[in-house]
């Protein structure tokens, strides 16, 4: 085991050029992730005619089916449907958000349908209309008791984005794999460097969320 090499300069330099990548693609993944979910679940929460049927095949399609074979697919086969190439980097948010937006938006329906029917009843009695009743009453208090499972998933989502590396995406378990292919000695302490720098950030997100639970009172 090598630590002085795999450590070198030009090798953590190149991991954090794979981190910010990682990074990246996680940030736009999860904001884009959740504005689906979210409009997601309160169309399903409506239940407008047809359109939550539609919505609840479309969930029950995309959470059934493996992340893997959704990246396979963005990346090699819809390409060759809309005739537009995409990198990579593109393939591999297009493929997570499409699955996590499905993942949460279950987690937000469920958050929605924890409301007791008695406060939506109260505030329409109030003069508030349907979508006023969602976006100041029900919401808001499901995104609070929602915190945790989000936290979640927005952490395995983060760790799903090194399943970018079977279509060659440049993030960081990518270029820990490039290092290491150089020397067998530097499997090892390369290895261990991607696994503490994915638990910090996970660690750091599970430690944010119990923070806004004690403030927010969950």
């Amino acid at each position: 085991m090598d630590f002085v090499g795999a450590y070198s300069p030009e090798n953590l330099g190149f991991l954090m050029e794979g981190l910010m990548i990682t990074l990246r693609v996680a940030v736009i993944s999860i904001v884009f992730s959740f504005a689906i979910g979210l409009i997601i679940a309160v169309l399903r929460y409506a239940r407008i005619p047809v359109l939550s049927q539609l919505l609840f095949l479309w969930v029950e399609l995309i959470r059934n089916l493996p992340l893997l074979l959704i990246m396979f697919f963005t990346f090699f086969a819809l390409p060759e449907i809309i005739r537009i190439d995409l990198s990579a980097e593109e393939a591999v948010i297009l493929a997570l958000v499409l699955f996590e937006s499905a993942l949460i938006s279950e987690i937000i329906r469920g958050g929605l349908a924890s409301i007791p029917k008695g406060q939506l009843e109260a505030a329409r009695s109030s003069g508030l209309g349907y979508v006023q009743t969602l976006r100041f009453v029900v919401v808001p208090q499901a995104l609070r008791r929602m915190i945790p499972p989000l936290v979640s998933q927005f952490i395995s989502l983060l760790k799903d984005t090194s399943l970018g590396i079977i279509v060659a995406l440049d993030d960081l378990m990518h270029n820990g794999q490039i290092i290491y292919n150089h020397d067998f000695g530097y499997v090892f302490p390369t290895l261990i460097l991607v696994a503490t720098i994915y638990f910090v950030i996970n660690y750091s997100l599970s430690l944010l969320a119990g923070r806004l639970e004690k403030k927010l009172s969950v």
